[in-house]
């Protein structure tokens, strides 16, 4: 994995948390890896903690209350230390044990849930910082490998019947429901997963943005299995 991202422009490795908050996206560059090697045991963790919801956020007190063994504790700690840094940075992580999204089944010609690829929209420029340390991982893709959903004639066309029956202009129709922020791969686009243990900041659609904000999905989960995810 560390040779294939390296050779790809989109993305930018770095060593240290220090170089992913510091550096600054430039160009095609609108991904940044903290690459690191996996360590501990994280499938211990999400096998002893209570899945209450589909979505349920752990706390740090949560995570302390498990007994682990040596591997399960080396695990523990590379959470909660980048849970630190995050805080300390400024951000607000969020540490979730997911079985999976809920779907957007209320258009058929277009999803808009989190499985379709789609780019991050803040009122500040505060990036999106994520983390799978265990289960199914995200997917990447280039500005040049999507097109935008809403730019699509025959999705654009289906929208602007939706929009007839609103007072909104419709390019705040389409912002307003969140269909501009979605996008379809291309054909023969190649994602890039972002995989485990790995910390990673995207740009996000902001107008102070030096760079096109990163399209990303969440991944189709894997049978029988719960994520660990870090997000904010």
């Amino acid at each position: 994995m560390n040779q294939a991202l390296s050779n790809h422009n989109q993305v930018k490795l770095v060593s240290s948390f220090e170089e992913l908050v510091k550096t600054d996206f430039q160009g095609e560059n609108n991904a940044l890896c903290w690459h690191r090697n996996s360590e501990g045991d994280f499938k211990e963790i999400v096998s002893k903690l209570e899945l209450k919801e589909n979505i349920t956020e752990v706390s740090v007190e949560d995570l302390l209350e498990l007994k682990l063994s040596a591997e399960g504790n080396i695990a523990r700690e590379i959470i909660l230390n980048d849970m630190q840094l995050l805080k300390d940075f400024g951000a607000q992580p969020s540490l979730n044990l997911l079985k999976n999204y809920d779907r957007d089944d209320e258009f058929s010609f277009i999803s808009t849930d989190v499985y379709s690829f789609h780019v991050d929209r803040s009122p500040v420029l505060m990036d999106t910082f994520l983390c799978t340390y265990f289960g199914a991982s995200s997917d990447i893709i280039s500005n040049s490998e999507a097109e935008q959903k809403i730019l699509i004639p025959e999705i654009r066309e289906k929208l602007k019947e939706l929009h007839n029956n609103t007072e909104q202009s419709f390019e705040e129709f389409l912002t307003e429901n969140f269909f501009d922020l979605h996008y379809a791969a291309k054909t023969n686009a190649k994602p890039i997963n972002l995989g485990n243990s790995h910390l990673w900041r995207l740009a996000v659609d902001h107008s102070d943005q030096a760079v096109l904000p990163c399209i990303h999905r969440a991944p189709v989960e894997n049978k029988d299995e719960y994520r660990l995810l870090l997000i904010c």
